[in-house]
């Protein structure tokens, strides 16, 4: 084989220079990552094949769907990815935007089932925000350079509507200590909030009423002022408008509608909220501005194909493969025998400490990034402790996660005796450990952000604080958002510090609070691949390992789409 060989002119002389090694470096990289995907998706291709069983089902089951489903999903595929790639990403949108709709409302349908929020106390506490918002925005507009008194409105305007001057628990804790200290004072009232006031009313509205109030709503007017400003050269109100209203009355249907074909008036109104009325939104912009119009013929063909080969199935009485992963295995608590075993548990548990992974360490990492790249000295005594406190995060990033297992069991339990094995104390763990990932990967945003940018906005006029708001964050959110894909790829898979801290091998109940015992995912995979039952070994588990898999790639997808969209703005 003959080696490739370039020539130049280098000082005036002319030579030849082998590209032999270049060549071969760049192939064997690709030869490295070739093998790498390929090993990984073997390994998927492996345990799904254990969790369908699709060599259970008869031949002609597989060859029906693979005349209506695989052939034309996989040819309008290959057309958009050669000739029309804006259909195709249509085609992704159209298909992405129902199935994150319906994991949305599937996850507000659980909130509501186990009671962690009623009906009426998410009504009230959607009143009480409103009302809230309310106050604030007006302050701003008649009061616009008492700066003071807006930080005070701020503060207190969401602290008074959702949970009045004083709690009930706090207001309980200062009259036993008065008691005890024999003061002259007794604290024997306290202003009650807005939220309690609106669930002491006696004739509240009905329960589908209050759901549409409180969640389709406020999700409508959001869709709407978007909408508004995409059509810049309507009138907004009407835009707006349309939009609510039209959402609203679809909404409204449910209880009249739902019954007839089966289906909850809850589900039909989350349903509607969280997947038809974005999905509609979108469509009407993609027809509007006539780019990729073809893609939405894609779900179509998708959901068509399914149907199709369905109705064929049954009529020719071809038996489907007999699959561990299905609606009962989803929806059912674990059980000793296989063919009962289920996974819904686990589910809720893992959604719910993701909640509080979320609430407990992306602000505080995000802050804490801005602080060292922003605000934090580069020289001095305090410039050396900013280095010895970044060179702790960085050495913190590789530190085994079983030991912040033993840390949460140290901090959480035996110090703060908060529950063991809980729903707070395992998300407060595993945010320990995602904690210096987030920390490190949007220090790296912010640093990509040119310093030209900020002294461009120090020149303008502008305060350390609004460079910071308008100019670098929005040109780092990209960046902080793939590390937020990491870390949220590695918390959620995260079984040792869940060990450490007490987490139940099995739960025969979904958590109803934040405080009872945590069922997750990974700990439940771990005690199946310990079980002597092959089924349970080898079926369950690989049920649960798909699932597992597929909450983390929607959840890493939904982060994907945020994250391009901040970075098409920025």
């Amino acid at each position: 084989m003959a080696t490739p060989k370039e020539t130049i002119e280098w000082a005036g002389e002319t030579g030849t220079v082998s590209q032999l090694r270049g060549e071969v470096f760049k192939y064997g990289c690709l030869g490295a990552v070739s093998f790498a995907l390929l090993s990984v998706l073997v390994l998927l291709l492996y345990v799904a094949a254990d969790a369908f069983q699709p060599f259970t089902a008869d031949p002609g089951w597989h060859l029906t769907f693979f005349v209506t489903l695989v052939v034309p999903v996989v040819g309008t595929s290959v057309w958009y990815y050669r000739r029309d790639e804006p259909a195709g990403e249509v085609a992704i949108a159209t298909l992405g935007i129902p199935i994150i709709g319906l994991l949305l409302a599937a996850a507000l349908a659980v909130v509501l089932s186990i009671e962690l929020v009623s009906v009426a106390e998410l009504f009230a506490l959607t009143v009480a925000t409103a009302v809230s918002v309310g106050v604030i925005v007006a302050h701003a507009r008649f009061r616009p350079r008492a700066a003071f008194e807006r930080l005070v409105v701020l503060v207190g305007a969401p602290v008074v509507a959702l949970f009045g001057i004083l709690p009930e628990e706090v207001t309980m804790v200062v009259n036993i200590t008065l008691r005890q200290l024999d003061a002259p004072v007794r604290l024997t009232t306290r202003v009650v909030s807005l939220r309690e006031l609106v669930l002491s009313v006696p004739y509240l509205p009905l329960p589908w009423l209050m759901l549409v109030l409180a969640v389709t709503l406020p999700v409508a007017a959001g869709l709407g002022v978007l909408v508004a400003r995409r059509r810049a050269s309507e009138d907004s109100r009407t835009v707006i408008g349309m939009v609510v209203g039209g959402a609203l009355a679809l909404a409204s249907l449910g209880p009249f509608v739902g019954p007839a074909l089966g289906i909850d008036p809850v589900v039909w109104i989350l349903v509607v909220t969280f997947s038809v009325v974005p999905l509609g939104v979108y469509v009407e912009g993609i027809v509007r501005r006539q780019d990729g119009v073809p893609g939405l013929a894609f779900p179509v063909l998708l959901v068509g194909g399914i149907l199709l080969g369905a109705v064929l199935v049954e009529q020719f009485g071809f038996a489907p493969p007999d699959t561990w992963l299905d609606w009962q295995f989803l929806t059912s608590v674990h059980s000793r025998t296989p063919e009962d075993a289920g996974f819904y548990p686990p589910i809720v548990g893992s959604v719910m400490m993701m909640i509080v992974i979320a609430l407990a360490a992306f602000p505080v990492g995000v802050g804490a990034a801005i602080y060292l790249e922003e605000y934090a000295p580069d020289s001095g005594l305090g410039g050396k402790f900013v280095t010895l406190v970044e060179i702790n995060i960085g050495n913190l990033a590789g530190v085994p996660s079983v030991v912040y297992g033993l840390l949460g069991l140290a901090l959480f339990i035996r110090i703060l005796t908060m529950p063991a094995g809980s729903v707070i104390v395992g998300g407060l763990a595993i945010g320990l450990l995602i904690l210096p990932i987030v920390i490190i990967s949007a220090q790296e945003a912010l640093r990509a952000v040119p310093d030209s940018h900020r002294e461009a906005s120090y020149g303008m006029g502008a305060t350390r604080w609004q460079t910071t708001r308008n100019v670098v964050l929005p040109q780092a959110m990209p960046g902080i958002l793939t590390g937020t894909i990491l870390a949220v790829g590695r918390a959620i898979g995260e079984t040792a510090p869940l060990l450490m801290i007490g987490a139940a091998s099995s739960v025969r109940l979904a958590p109803n609070g934040f405080f009872d015992q945590l069922p997750a995912m990974p700990r439940q995979i771990y005690a199946w691949s310990t079980n002597l039952q092959p089924e349970i070994r080898h079926g369950v588990l690989a049920a649960g390992v798909v699932t597992l898999v597929v909450v983390l790639l929607v959840m890493n997808g939904t982060a994907i789409i945020v994250r391009n969209k901040f970075q098409r703005e920025a």
